[in-house]
């Protein structure tokens, strides 16, 4: 299976020159250029996260997936995720069949719980709810995939669908991914409902991330599905510049901002700069250091995609062009020159 390396975008809504934030509307408008860029400089992938806040205003993944489809030619489009549990599954579905029609084969999905409560005051949800609702959606989700008439009455709906039609149709199933942030019940919920595992990571170690790689393989390989369908991702933070100095000192410039954006204490720089290490998982570095931690994860992981999160805090959008670039142009034929050669 072909390695794939992409990026992931929650939207940076941009600084002006007072330090105020600018128009979210020019956030979508950049992350439609970043997404244009990645498939110019031959970038696997391209993540669309979903978050409702001022600073990352991608509020709603699959209308930008729709417009990337069409301003695209290979890159693989996806959510990243969609937090199903305060979205309805069945437009979800729509909007992404509607993508997989302009773009067919390009067009997956991430479907999480979401990271945070914000959307459940906002879509008028009950916190209590939150694990029901996630995993009746997910059903649902997953039932309208496999075919166009779809009986259904789990816990979330008010009434059952009985022999209902969901349209259009995409050519192929959708690839739906379990987005999870490392609970090990998600894990053997992958594994469950037979479902490709994305990792989201935001600390620890590759050693403690491979031990997740094992536990899905060896629960797969006991509930007897297909070895190949056995499938994992990673996305994390990160950035990429010419030289390594650069690219974490510019990452942890813009880190510091957006816990500054999220209300949360910054750790001293000394604390921050310790995941920036090889022993560490936020990928920022030079090309080479970049391409020789994806390989050394990739070795204790097997994963096949990895995706990384760049435009953080306000980042001006020339530095995460810039770094997207040398993504595709520098690190990536490293990578595949490596493993073609294993």
């Amino acid at each position: 299976m072909t390695f794939e390396l992409g990026v992931y975008s929650f939207g940076n809504t941009p600084r002006l020159a007072d330090s105020r934030r600018g128009p979210t509307a020019q956030a979508v408008r950049d992350v439609l250029e970043a997404i244009r860029l990645a498939d110019d400089v031959g970038l696997d992938y391209f993540g669309v996260g979903e978050h409702h806040m001022r600073a990352m205003p991608l509020s709603s993944p699959t209308s930008v997936i729709n417009a990337a489809a069409a301003s695209t030619q290979r890159i693989k489009l996806s959510t990243a995720v969609s937090v199903l549990s305060t979205d309805d599954p069945i437009r979800v579905f729509q909007q992404l069949a509607t993508a997989a029609a302009i773009a067919p084969g390009r067009i997956e999905t991430v479907a999480g719980r979401g990271s945070s409560t914000i959307t459940f005051p906002l879509f008028d949800h009950g916190e209590h709810d939150y694990d029901m609702l996630y995993a009746s959606k997910l059903e649902l989700l997953m039932a309208i995939n496999a075919g166009e008439n779809v009986s259904f009455d789990g816990p979330h709906r008010k009434r059952p669908l009985q022999n209902a039609t969901v349209f259009p149709r995409p050519e192929e199933p959708l690839k739906i991914w379990l987005g999870t942030g490392g609970s090990p019940d998600s894990v053997y919920r992958a594994v469950e409902l037979g479902l490709p595992m994305f990792l989201g990571i935001l600390g620890g170690t590759p050693e403690h991330w491979a031990q997740y790689g094992r536990a899905y393989r060896a629960a797969w390989a006991q509930a007897s599905h297909p070895v190949d369908q056995a499938d994992i991702a990673v996305a994390v933070h990160g950035f990429v510049a010419d030289t390594g100095d650069k690219a974490r000192a510019t990452y942890l410039e813009y880190e510091h901002r957006m816990m500054a954006e999220l209300g949360r204490p910054a750790p001293p720089r000394a604390d921050r700069a310790a995941p920036l290490g090889p022993g560490g998982m936020v990928f920022a570095g030079s090309p080479d250091e970049i391409a020789d931690r994806i390989l050394h994860l990739h070795g204790l992981l097997g994963h096949t995609r990895q995706i990384l999160q760049m435009d953080v805090g306000g980042m001006p959008h020339r530095d995460y062009l810039r770094a997207s670039e040398l993504l595709g142009t520098k690190v990536l034929p490293q990578i595949r020159t490596e493993l073609a050669s294993r």
